[in-house]
C-alpha cells in the first residue's frame, strides 16, 4: 500500500473507469453505478487510513463487484445473472483498456433525451455531483435526481450496447453532438465552477481535455471533435494567469499573458487549422475555438482583434441561435461600435422571467459594463450588485462585488471604456444551460 494525498482527485478519475468495465462486464448500468458507488465510499473511507493499494482501480473494481454479488443475492429475480457472474473466471488484474469513452456513447443514447443523457453523463463519466448539475442548469436538485433516475431506468429497459457507435449509422450525428456538449459542460464546470469557494475545479476540465484528447484519436476526421479539443487547450492555456495569489478573479485585459502556456496554445492552433483545411462549413465548436485563439494571438489586450471577434460571433449566431453566444457578440459590439449598439443589441434578448437567460448572472454583468462605458455609472452599480447576488461562485462573486464597490467610489470622474467583464469573455464561450 502507498501514501497518496489526493485520495478525492484519485477516485473522481478512476470512477468512469470502473464503471465502464464493470457496466461491460455485467451489462446492468444501474445496478453497476450502485456498486460503484459503494465501492468509491469503501474506498473513501479505508485508503486514508491504510493507504491506496498498488492497483486502486483493481481494488475498486474488485469491490464494486463484490457489492453487485451482494445486491444480485437479494433479488430472486436475478439468479440467473449471478449465476452468470459466478462462473465467470477471477481477473486478479483490471484491463488496461479504458472504456470511458464507450461509457460516455451509452450514456448519451437516442432513447434519451438530450438533456437527461447530458445530465447522466455528467454524473457516471464527469463526477459530478448531482447539486452541482442542477446548479449548471438552474433546476433544483430533486428535480435534476428524478432526471438522472429516469435516464438509468430507460438506458437498463432499451438494453442498450455497451460500444462506441460506428460513424455514419443513424443515430450518429444526435449521438456525437450529445457527446461534445457533455464534454463542452464539463471543461466549462472545471474552469469557472458552477458554486464554491474556488474559481477553477482542474479536475473536471483535466477529465474533460482527457476524455477529448480520447475521442479526436478514435474520430481523427471529425472537425467538431476537434474543434472541441482545440477550444479545450487553448482556455485552459490561460488558467495560470486567471486568478492571483489569493484565489482572486483576474480579467483577461489584466492577465500577464507571458504566464499563458504557450504549448498549449500551439497544439490548440495546430488543431483547428487542421479542421478548416479538411473541413467547410465551421461549426460551433470550431467557431469558439477561433474566437478563443484571436484573443490568445494578442500580445497585450489592446492589440485584442475586435472586429474579427464580432464576426466570428456574427457566424456562431448563425449557426446556434443561442441567446449567450448574442451575450458574447455584444460585448464584441461594444469594442467596435461602441456601447450604445451594444446596449441595443442587449435588450433585444429574452431576459424575462421564463426566457433561456432569467436568473444568469452574465447578463447583468454585460449589462453593467456597457452601462459604465455608457456614462451611466449607478445603474452599473445595481447590475453589478445583482450580477454578484446572482452566482454561486465565490471568487466571481467577489469580483463583481468590487467592480460595483469600485464603480461608486470614482462614479462621479469616472471615465469611460476599457476591456470586457471577464465573466462574457474570459471562458469557455458561451455556456449552453
Amino acid at each position: 500500500m502507498t501514501d497518496r494525498p489526493d485520495v478525492e482527485d484519485l477516485l473522481r478519475s478512476l470512477a468512469p473507469q470502473v464503471l465502464g468495465l464493470l457496466a461491460r462486464r455485467l451489462s446492468d448500468f444501474d445496478a453497476c453505478e450502485d456498486a460503484v458507488q459503494e465501492a468509491l465510499i469503501a474506498a473513501a473511507r479505508h485508503w486514508p487510513a491504510h493507504g491506496v493499494p498498488e492497483n486502486p482501480r483493481g481494488w475498486l473494481l474488485q469491490t464494486a463487484t463484490r457489492r453487485y454479488t451482494d445486491q444480485m443475492r437479494s433479488e430472486s429475480a436475478r439468479r440467473r445473472r449471478e449465476e452468470r457472474v459466478a462462473r465467470e473466471p477471477a481477473r486478479p488484474e483490471a484491463p488496461a483498456a479504458d472504456d470511458s469513452l464507450a461509457l460516455l456513447f451509452m450514456c448519451c443514447h437516442p432513447t434519451l433525451t438530450p438533456a437527461s443523457a447530458i445530465a447522466l453523463t455528467l454524473r457516471a463519466v464527469g463526477g459530478l455531483t448531482t447539486a452541482q448539475i442542477a446548479a449548471a442548469y438552474l433546476v433544483p436538485e430533486a428535480t435534476m435526481a428524478q432526471r438522472v433516475s429516469r435516464a438509468k431506468q430507460r438506458l437498463k429497459a432499451s438494453s442498450v450496447q455497451f460500444e462506441v457507435p460506428a460513424p455514419g449509422t443513424p443515430d450518429w450525428p444526435g449521438r456525437l453532438r450529445s457527446v461534445l456538449h457533455v464534454l463542452y459542460l464539463l471543461f466549462n464546470e472545471g474552469y469557472t465552477a458552477s458554486m464554491g469557494p474556488v474559481l477553477h475545479r482542474a479536475d473536471l476540465s483535466g477529465e474533460a481535455i482527457r476524455l477529448a484528447r480520447q475521442a479526436h484519436r478514435i474520430l481523427p476526421t471529425e472537425g467538431e471533435v476537434a474543434g472541441l479539443l482545440a477550444l479545450m487547450l487553448l482556455t485552459e492555456a490561460r488558467r495560470p494567469a486567471r486568478t492571483g495569489p489569493h484565489g482572486e478573479l483576474i480579467p483577461l485585459a489584466e492577465q500577464d499573458r507571458t504566464r499563458w502556456d504557450r504549448r498549449l496554445i500551439q497544439e490548440g492552433v495546430a488543431l483547428l487549422i487542421g479542421t478548416f483545411a479538411n473541413e467547410g462549413r465551421p461549426g460551433e465548436y470550431r467557431l469558439l475555438a477561433a474566437v478563443a485563439a484571436v484573443h490568445n494571438h494578442a500580445a497585450r489586450a489592446e492589440d485584442t482583434d475586435w472586429p474579427q471577434i464580432h464576426g466570428l460571433y456574427e457566424l456562431l449566431e448563425h449557426v446556434t441561435g443561442s441567446p449567450l453566444v448574442t451575450l458574447n457578440r455584444a460585448v464584441a459590439l461594444a469594442m467596435v461600435d461602441g456601447p450604445s449598439a451594444a446596449l441595443a443589441l442587449l435588450d433585444r434578448l429574452d431576459t424575462d422571467d421564463r426566457g433561456p437567460l432569467a436568473g444568469h448572472h452574465r447578463v447583468h454583468a454585460v449589462r453593467a459594463h456597457l452601462l459604465d462605458m455608457a456614462g451611466e455609472p449607478m445603474s452599473a452599480v445595481n447590475h453589478y450588485r445583482l450580477a454578484a447576488a446572482l452566482t454561486t461562485n465565490a471568487p466571481e462573486q467577489r469580483y463583481l462585488t468590487t467592480k460595483a464597490a469600485q464603480l461608486r467610489q470614482r462614479a462621479p470622474v469616472a471615465s469611460r471604456g476599457g476591456a470586457p467583464p471577464s465573466t462574457a469573455e474570459d471562458g469557455c464561450g458561451s455556456d449552453a444551460q
